[in-house]
């Protein structure tokens, strides 16, 4: 019984390290998302400014042009 003692805080110590090693990769993760969110909302206002500006461009065009006579005539 007193291997399984001995090990005991061998194993203790491995699953602290474990645990911290674990608790630094979420908090890397957890910044990486948080940038990445940033990211994403920028794009998206960039998209919605873009599409306002294509639809605007697609409405002028679709306007019919005044009918005058060719300058030939």
């Amino acid at each position: 019984m007193e291997d399984a003692t001995d090990a005991m805080p061998a194993r203790l110590n491995e699953l602290e390290e474990l645990a911290a090693h674990q608790a630094r990769n979420i908090d890397e993760l957890s910044a990486e998302i948080a940038s990445q969110w940033k990211v994403i909302d920028k794009m998206q206002k960039t998209l919605e400014r873009l599409m306002e500006r294509f639809s605007a461009i697609e409405e002028a065009s679709l306007e019919a042009p005044a009918i005058t006579r060719p300058p030939h005539y």
